[in-house]
């Protein structure tokens, strides 16, 4: 008998929609391959509903979706939406209410994608970073004391426990273990400034690091991090750092690995439901137009299908889409592709049918 997967399909705002389509297209087309089903649920989260209703997230959503086995999500951000408010409402209440403690950044240069490094290839940029996804800066902790006044005073503290640093270090140990690549993992930090929080997680990475003999443990500064990223991408096979450095760092990237067009991640909580999205934007110029690329969103749900156990069903379709980068599309840009986003989404799941 088949295994049926539940998904919830959250398509957002703008040219999410679209990009999502073309995914679900990839998705059907792996699982007719593969042999498994896809129970999809559609969930209406963006600014259209929160425009209508007020409503930027429903009571109790986090605890249907709970029940998924996991989320699919196109993007969020509406251009008649304060910056914010759906960002926060949405993304970052859904991260931290289903406990999505890993935001895990695959950064690989597919074939064919212009590179803005020189001398640089698809041999040399392909490692994944392991952000740390519901503490630091982004617990929301501090205050402001007289607002408004030449006096005023903003605080925002970062929180990292044992815990929290703990399970995403040890995630990434066995997802470099999982990937054996180099087997070696790299602690992104600032252990000369920030000496409270990252003496906690220079700490527990060495000790953690003596279960996983096999792999190399690394330690770099951030600042150093950003250098070797446009130096020396050939370095890095694994990273893991906290929540602000995981963010700025996987942004640069993204440049490197040819753009927002191709960068896909995800939210994972190992022991629950975990979403998979797109890295760029909601893109609402480019609504309706059918020529937004919607090859990160089909990356993105290949490692849906790899999270769900699903393996070479998503590496099918990164497959697909590095053969398509590699053959069949002009430029990553919107509008530049050759092709539409339709078109593209077709290639990806004939591939993905027959590869």
């Amino acid at each position: 008998m088949s295994k049926t997967y539940n998904i919830a399909v959250v398509p957002g705002d703008g040219t999410g929609p679209e990009v999502i389509a073309e995914g679900l297209k990839v998705l059907g087309a792996a699982a007719v391959r593969f042999g498994f089903r896809l129970n999809l649920s559609t969930f209406d989260f963006g600014g259209d509903r929160y425009l209508k209703t007020g409503e930027v997230l429903p009571e109790g959503a986090a605890d249907e979706l709970r029940k998924f086995d996991a989320i699919y999500l196109g993007a969020i951000g509406h251009p008649d939406v304060k910056p914010g408010i759906l960002e926060k409402g949405i993304l970052l209440r859904l991260r931290f209410e289903l406990d999505q403690y890993v935001n895990l950044r695959p950064v690989k240069l597919f074939p064919g994608v212009d590179c803005p490094l020189k001398d640089k290839g698809p041999e040399h940029i392909d490692f994944v970073v392991v952000r740390e996804n519901t503490e630091g800066l982004y617990a929301g902790a501090g205050g402001v004391l007289k607002k408004g006044t030449p006096d005023e005073v903003a605080i925002q503290e970062s929180i990292n426990t044992r815990k929290g640093v703990e399970r995403c270090i040890r995630y990434a140990f066995e997802y470099c273990a999982r990937r054996k690549k180099m087997n070696k993992l790299t602690l992104c930090g600032k252990t000369n400034v920030l000496t409270f929080a990252f003496d906690l997680w220079e700490r527990t990475f060495y000790e953690v690091a003596r279960e996983y003999p096999a792999i190399k443990p690394d330690y770099a500064h951030v600042d150093a991090i950003t250098m070797w990223f446009v130096k020396n991408p050939e370095w890095f096979d694994v990273i893991v750092t906290d929540n602000m450095f995981g963010d700025i760092i996987t942004d640069l990237g993204a440049m490197i690995q040819g753009g927002m067009g191709i960068a896909a991640g995800g939210n994972i909580n190992p022991e629950g439901v975990s979403m998979f999205e797109p890295i760029g934007g909601s893109a609402p110029k480019y609504k309706g137009k059918n020529v937004i690329n919607p090859l990160a969103a089909i990356c993105a749900a290949g490692m849906m299908l790899e999270h769900l156990g699903e393996e070479t069903a998503g590496k099918t379709v990164e497959k697909a889409a590095m053969e398509v980068t590699g053959r069949h599309i002009k430029s990553l840009a919107a509008g530049h592709m050759g092709l539409t986003t339709t078109q593209v989404g077709d290639l990806v799941a004939n591939l993905t049918a027959k590869l």
